[in-house]
């Protein structure tokens, strides 16, 4: 692995503890990000002499907390300098393993109610999980200025409106959690599966995500919204080891190895759906998770349940009638009741979905399915076109090469 790399994958992995840590202390959003940005730069060219150090967290919190150190000295005006002393102690006392949670701190700031859905999600994914804004924009499907323009706004409102940096008292909770929970999935949905890049899976984004959604149920224990969402995310990330072949390309679930699934993982993240569908208010994280479930605990895939995944997709559909939705939905009924069926409801969905990859993907499976050969390797060519990431890409390309094979 290169300096390059590894300086990458230590910022996936580290860049929201080092931003929480600094706006903690100094109460400066900015100062915090610039100097956070001023550690990876440094360590790119320190390492490469000096070799990447055993705990390069520690390392790189280090840098960061001297940056803003030296930035707040630099500061000219005497009616800020007892502040900044008082800032600069905190600074200088920051220990880097301490237990308080600051990336829960800083995911509650950002999903602050006077901020829009929209803004939270899109902050907290920038500043927590360190997503670069055409990351981010790719999973709204917005336009990456507007993405910018949104983040800049929200960092306005919480400076102006005095929004606390805390996780809100008890009362509070219940109208935060909504926003929370968006974050939280969109984080995980982006580490399981990257919108774009070299990898499909991004493990440390999803166990960073999977790792904040226990600690929301931990700190909600009577919220079955948060357990639903842990138990998904936990069931998903299960199948890591078998979504991936040794190239890191993508493995249809079809025929993937099911010994390698994390079956401990499955039980616990289906006894905590159990306990959370118990209490009889159902949203749209749990229905995902008992889709997930019936996916997981399937001893093969012709011995899929398919018929109670229609089901919870049907209920979902009510909660969520999202265009996503509703084309998974479709792709549920095809597996259940046959290819052909499967191909009429996709095409139900397609004109929502203009261009998004996976419409012409699942009439190209139907089709193959159906053994119509030419015209699947015709939708197999659309959705090479649209394809977000290279994994995906090259599986596509798999598929489409197996058809020609076949002649």
């Amino acid at each position: 692995m290169t300096v390059a790399d590894s300086v990458a994958r230590v910022h996936r992995e580290e860049w929201g503890r080092i931003v929480a840590t600094l706006i903690r202390v100094t109460g400066d959003w900015s100062l915090a990000e610039d100097c956070a940005q001023d550690a990876f730069e440094t360590a790119l060219a320190r390492w490469c002499v000096d070799g990447v150090p055993s705990n390069p967290g520690a390392w790189l919190t280090t840098v960061a907390k001297n940056r803003a150190i030296d930035r707040l000295r630099r500061r000219a005006t005497e009616a800020s300098k007892m502040q900044e002393v008082g800032i600069m102690a905190g600074l200088e006392g920051v220990d880097e393993h301490e237990v308080e949670d600051d990336l829960l701190r800083l995911l509650f700031t950002c999903c602050h109610p006077a901020l829009s859905l929209e803004s939270r999600v899109a902050l907290t994914l920038r500043t927590v999980a360190g997503l670069t804004t055409v990351e981010i924009a790719r999973a709204f499907l917005v336009p990456e200025a507007t993405l910018a323009q949104r983040i800049v706004r929200a960092k306005a409102k919480i400076r102006h409106a005095g929004i606390p940096y805390r996780v809100p008292p008890g009362h509070l909770l219940g109208e935060r959690l909504p926003g929370v929970l968006a974050v939280v999935y969109l984080l995980f949905t982006e580490g399981y599966s990257a919108s774009s890049g070299e990898r499909l899976v991004r493990e440390p984004l999803a166990e960073e995500a999977i790792r904040l959604g226990r600690l929301l149920a931990q700190l909600m224990p009577d919220e079955p919204e948060a357990a639903g969402l842990f138990a998904l995310m936990v069931l998903q990330h299960a199948r890591r080891a078998g979504r991936t072949d040794a190239a890191g390309d993508p493995v249809s679930i079809e025929d993937q190895d099911r010994a390698t699934w994390d079956h401990e993982s499955i039980a616990e993240a289906n006894d905590i759906l159990r306990r959370a569908l118990g209490r009889h208010r159902v949203d749209r994280y749990q229905l995902q998770a008992v889709i997930a479930s019936e996916h997981a605990t399937a001893p093969s895939w012709p011995e899929t349940d398919f018929r109670a995944i229609v089901r919870a997709y049907d209920d979902l559909a009510r909660l969520d009638p999202s265009p996503v939705i509703a084309l998974n939905r479709a792709i549920a009924w095809g597996m259940a009741e046959g290819p052909e069926v499967g191909l009429e409801r996709v095409e139900l969905v397609a004109d929502r979905l203009p261009g998004y990859y996976l419409v012409p993907a699942a009439r190209a499976d139907f089709l193959r399915r159906l053994g119509r050969g030419e015209s699947a390797a015709e939708q197999y060519e659309l959705a090479l076109g649209l394809a977000p990431s290279e994994p995906e890409t090259r599986f596509l390309e798999r598929r489409l090469a197996e058809l020609t094979a076949r002649g």
